[in-house]
């Protein structure tokens, strides 16, 4: 039987990590009877996966970011279904980044039609736009979701769907060490520990660094001795670097995968953008805060098509406002250095936070098995090779 030829297309940082792991699961059952080729980001590299393109310059929110980037997203389609065209893959999972991925899974089924479609991560139908679940049944051959509430609403719609968990419920803390990260910022046991993570798209990091800033200015003026850490993604790199050395104050960037563990088991409470870091940080048992903004025309859309009161998933899962959000003009830097404050003042609500946020995780499926190995299996039984 020859090597099984899969296509991994992933757009931001969150479909290049679920691509570099499902990669790695087929690769253990598999062997050498599996090859990949595709589009990703540095960790789908490190699984032996090349891409054609950066994929930061599809990292695009917002409904007229999207249409000022449309010219060179569609340069990008058109480099996918060439690379497709020229490798001529078994299966093409299209992992996250919906506009783009939804592209890409249409000019493939014109150009390549015997070719199998999964797409892993579904358009969040329980929030807006439920039509979507029609235009990917239409589109593709199996669906691969991360949420349990999704599969009854897409195979309503006639698409066949495996509940696979997140992988971000995975992130394995066991060796993150906050003492060993205290030590390393010059951090004494009782001093608190900011964390912040401006976004990992360039658009979430412009619209919200000046913000946080603000923010931090306030906390730092009546909390000397508060550490500011900020996580770097690898989407915004030179970006968040640029923003660091220019803050007013010092502060701490970690871009390590190890020390980011470290960092979040260490952290006294987070300030986040809203996005899949929210999950990574209840894990590591941070209490946080969460911020979003969009460009103001893309937010005047978006608010009368949006179905819930929420925009985190654990809080979606919660049905509840678990850790406090913070959207478009209310996400600003004195309601935020309050509500961060509040955190820092308290242990008593941290801990009461942390508790309501473990609860949430499992109620999102913590207890799941393996998302990458229950990815790879759906793969392989679409194939008819499990």
């Amino acid at each position: 039987m020859k090597p099984l030829t899969v296509m991994l297309v992933a757009g931001e940082a969150s479909g290049d990590e679920r691509g570099a792991g499902l990669a790695a699961a087929l690769r253990r059952r598999l062997g050498d009877q599996v090859r990949f080729v595709g589009v990703g980001g540095r960790k789908m590299a490190a699984e032996g996966i090349g891409s054609p393109f950066d994929i930061s310059e599809l990292s695009i929110l917002g409904f007229f970011d999207a249409l000022m980037a449309w010219g060179r997203a569609r340069r990008r389609i058109t480099d996918t279904v060439a690379l497709a065209k020229r490798e001529r893959p078994d299966v093409a999972v299209l992992i996250d980044s919906w506009g783009f991925t939804i592209r890409v899974a249409k000019a493939l089924r014109k150009a390549l039609p015997g070719v199998k479609l999964v797409k892993y991560v579904g358009p969040q139908i329980w929030a807006t736009r439920p039509e979507r679940a029609r235009v990917l049944a239409r589109a593709v051959d199996h669906l691969l979701t991360i949420h349990s509430f999704d599969k009854p609403m897409f195979e309503a719609a006639g698409l066949p769907t495996t509940f696979v968990g997140n992988s971000a419920l995975k992130t394995d803390y066991s060796a993150a060490d906050p003492v060993r990260f205290r030590k390393s910022i010059g951090a004494k046991k009782d001093e608190p520990i900011l964390l912040v993570l401006p976004g990992s798209r360039p658009s979430e990091v412009k619209r919200l660094a000046p913000i946080f800033e603000g923010t931090l200015q306030r906390l730092k003026e009546q909390r000397p001795a508060l550490h500011v850490v900020v996580i770097g993604a690898h989407t915004v790199r030179d970006q968040v670097t640029a923003w660091v050395a220019g803050l007013p104050f010092r502060a701490h960037l970690i871009e390590d995968d190890a020390a980011k563990r470290d960092a979040m088991r260490a952290a006294t409470v987070a300030l986040a953008c809203s996005g899949t870091v929210t999950i990574e940080l209840a894990l590591a048992g941070a209490p946080m805060v969460i911020a979003y903004r969009l460009d103001p025309a893309t937010y005047e859309i978006a608010k009368h098509m949006i179905r819930t009161p929420w925009i985190t998933l654990f809080n979606i899962a919660a049905r509840d406002r678990v850790a406090p959000e913070f959207v478009q003009g209310d996400a600003e830097p004195q309601t935020l250095a309050e509500s961060v404050a509040r955190r820092l003042d308290d242990p008593a609500l941290r801990r009461l936070q942390v508790e309501r946020q473990n609860a949430a995780l499992e109620l999102m499926g913590r207890d799941v098995g393996d998302p990458d190995e229950l990815a790879a299996e759906a793969v392989l039984k679409l194939l008819g090779r499990a």
